[in-house]
């Protein structure tokens, strides 16, 4: 029997999605929803994960789960192919992750390079919380309560897919093949793995205010990107640039093809040409700005147009959200009972456990 092709993706509402998760993973979907080569596509608001690390301001992940779907919509996701779902909104998944706690050690989590560096970033140290260091575990449960086949994820959440295979294996081993061993869908453009925030920072953040989000009107768009960061040695049109850490080129590289030079820059044929005469020298960092600018607004004005429709009905949203999560539950809770059933904690469904212990007593 072959089994079904499953996705499961996802993001964490902590705020407005930007370029960044755009290019990495937001793109891909619409692509991967509208190829036609899966069954069933689950995508996830992780609520309950943001929460690890935002417990206390419960208010900023409330008021981000619209900003999200709005932000999903606009990009092209279409709920009549996939299900959009919060994640807090099916207990199920906590079940699961409960369960599978039993099957991984606590030095395995703190060796997770994922989990390393995220406490690293949030200064947690010795106050990690509970709910974030085991993290990893959760996601194993999203992913295996869907039956996912494959998950789209950026390079930086590769450890997190190893330990949920690791999790299924052990769990398979222990209780018989129940569950499914994800495969990892890395983005095809290399340039998108990780977009630098405009002040050319490494990471896009809101605290760093250096983000370009998908909902920022034309001028917003503009204006950032006329300040962004590229070579500090290039002060003269005429002095050789760099384009290593020149996060205009890093963008350009995202966005850009071929066709865009024909329209906006006609003088060059390729990105690569005019890389060259800026690396020479004689080219200055405004016209290429001006020429980035061109290529973004036309990527997201039909984003910003989309988004405009689906403000004007927010209750619509909502609705869309609870029918997703619906589908999803039910999904969740076949997954939640074969594992219960595997485990052998299914008690009151076991037929043959409840007439094999009433022959030990003499029931008849």
């Amino acid at each position: 029997m072959s089994k079904e092709k499953i996705i499961l993706t996802g993001d964490r509402p902590t705020g407005k999605l930007h370029v960044g998760h755009y290019v990495g993973s937001l793109k891909r979907r619409v692509e991967l929803q509208n190829s036609g080569n899966f069954d069933k596509i689950f995508i996830m608001i992780a609520d309950a994960q943001a929460l690890t690390d935002n417990a206390d301001n419960p208010e900023k992940v409330r008021q981000n789960i619209i900003e999200v779907a709005l932000d999903y919509l606009s990009c092209g996701l279409d709920p009549a192919k996939s299900n959009l779902f919060i994640q807090s909104q099916i207990p199920e998944l906590c079940e699961l992750s409960f369960y599978y706690m039993n099957l991984v050690t606590v030095s395995r989590l703190q060796r997770n390079p994922t989990v390393k560096s995220e406490i690293q970033m949030r200064n947690f140290e010795t106050s990690i919380p509970v709910g974030f260091f085991t993290y990893p575990i959760s996601q194993a449960a999203d992913i295996t309560a869907f039956k996912a086949t494959t998950v789209p994820v950026g390079e930086d959440q590769l450890p997190m897919l190893e330990q949920t295979k690791e999790i299924v294996r052990k769990f398979n081993s222990v209780y018989g093949e129940t569950l499914i061993e994800p495969d990892i869908l890395l983005p095809d453009n290399k340039a998108c793995l990780r977009l630098p925030g405009t002040d050319g920072k490494a990471k896009m953040s809101k605290s760093l205010g250096n983000c370009i989000y998908l909902s920022d009107t034309e001028k917003d768009v503009k204006t950032k990107i006329m300040s962004m960061y590229t070579d500090p040695n290039h002060i003269r049109v005429e002095d050789p640039g760099q384009i290593e850490g020149n996060c205009v080129f890093t963008y350009l590289d995202a966005f850009s093809k071929p066709e865009h030079f024909a329209e906006y820059l006609p003088e060059y044929g390729n990105l690569q040409e005019l890389k060259d005469h800026y690396t020479r020298g004689g080219l200055g960092d405004v016209k290429v700005k001006k020429f980035l600018n061109n290529v973004m607004q036309e990527e997201l004005a039909p984003i910003r147009a989309r988004r405009a429709e689906y403000e004007k009905d927010i209750p619509e949203i909502y609705n869309i959200l609870k029918k997703g999560t619906e589908v999803a539950r039910q999904k969740a809770a076949e997954t939640l009972s074969e594992v219960k059933s595997a485990m052998k904690i299914n008690y009151f469904d076991d037929a043959e456990l409840i007439k094999a212990q009433a022959e030990k007593y003499g029931n008849n």
